[in-house]
């Protein structure tokens, strides 16, 4: 589906045209508040002329392909970019049908940048003498979106039923301690106290598992504006202290970031678990990356924005095997043994409370857990 932002100050004129394109296939939206902030818009969208060249480009097409409107404006694709004149002979066929659509894949070579796989799709604008729609949309980026959404849908159906099972147990918990503290208490033999001390043992243990399993979406978070160097320096020392030989703990943060709004307690939780978990996975023995950047135009759970933090936990451990990448977001589930299967998923529940995610790449001798958070 094609969607267009129609921003003017003219609302009947703008509607019009809103309604012409509504009429032909488009999504439209008008707004008249000039003010309006339209950096999150995601869809790099072209409209091209009755002779093929540009009359419209917004933002997120000029920053892909790194031009100005006023230089994308009364030139054909393919005097933008030479790759671009892959769709010269599919969208010339297209205007002369005069309806439809069409889909073109092509790469883009830019100078200095890895190359770039699009999927192009244009569409014919009836009673516009011509005109046509032409979407870009990067492959790879809508790949990794919609994998990405898949397994965080199916982690949250994980810990939402996990949650629930959590509340049904803590209650029986309860009852079973405190009979146990009552036969403890009236215990005759040593045989009984120490079996009454291993149930309530047991008892806590599982009491602190269903703790753990309804943390991040229990309570009350503490907002307040932090600085993310601040909890990655906490972090690093706390993890430092438990792996004092073996483990260095590298630093490389963006000192322009601003702050944000957080609760830096609960962040802290997150980026713990996370830099564990690399630290366990290399046995205390190697290297671990703290960095920060600005992540620009990014989307998270299908919204976009403008600025994001990125914070990367890099290690160069063993890696992370492909079928683990799969399931390593749902609870109980864990490539170690002897290990909760609760780290990831209650870092990913925290993050995700936040409006954030947290994406994972990895390879042998690499691997990189993401952490997305909103800036604007």
């Amino acid at each position: 589906m094609v969607s267009l932002l129609i921003v003017a100050d003219d609302f009947t004129g703008a509607l019009d045209t809103g309604v012409q394109f509504a009429a032909h296939g488009a999504s439209t939206r008008v707004v008249t508040d000039l003010d309006r902030d339209l950096s999150r818009d995601e869809a790099q969208v072209l409209v091209l002329d009755a002779e093929g060249r540009v009359a419209f480009a917004n933002m997120a097409a000029c920053q892909l392909l790194a031009m100005t409107p006023r230089r994308m404006r009364g030139c054909t694709p393919g005097e933008l970019l030479p790759d671009l004149q892959a769709l010269d002979a599919p969208l010339d066929q297209l205007r002369s049908q005069a309806w439809g659509q069409q889909g073109v894949d092509i790469t883009l070579m830019r100078p200095g940048q890895p190359p770039l796989a699009l999927h192009c799709l244009a569409v014919v604008l009836e009673d516009t003498g011509g005109m046509l729609l032409v979407e870009l949309h990067e492959i790879e980026r809508r790949r990794r979106i919609d994998r990405e959404t898949r397994l965080h849908e199916s982690a949250r159906a994980s810990r939402a039923m996990l949650r629930q099972l959590a509340h049904e147990v803590r209650n029986p918990l309860g009852g079973i301690r405190g009979a146990a503290q009552l036969l403890e208490a009236d215990a005759e033999t040593d045989a009984v106290r120490e079996y009454t001390g291993v149930i309530i043992q047991e008892v806590d243990r599982l009491q602190q598992l269903v703790d753990r399993l309804l943390a991040p979406g229990s309570g009350r978070r503490a907002v307040a504006r932090i600085n993310i160097h601040e909890v990655c320096e906490q972090v690093r020392r706390l993890v430092q202290a438990e792996y004092a030989e073996g483990l260095v703990i590298e630093r490389d943060y963006d000192a322009s970031l601003p702050e944000l709004e957080a609760d830096r307690a609960q962040l802290v939780q997150a980026l713990l678990n996370l830099v564990r978990n690399a630290a366990q996975a290399m046995q205390g023995r190697g290297t671990i990356l703290l960095r920060t950047r600005v992540a620009r135009q990014v989307v998270i759970a299908h919204v976009g924005y403008r600025l994001a933090l990125a914070l990367d936990v890099i290690d160069d451990g063993p890696g992370v095997s492909p079928t683990m990448q799969e399931r390593m977001f749902l609870p109980l589930v864990s490539g170690r043994e002897g290990g909760s299967g609760l780290g990831l998923p209650v870092a990913q529940g925290i993050v995700e409370a936040h409006g954030g995610s947290i994406e994972c790449e990895s390879r042998p001798g690499w691997t990189d857990f993401r952490i997305l958070l909103p800036l604007l």
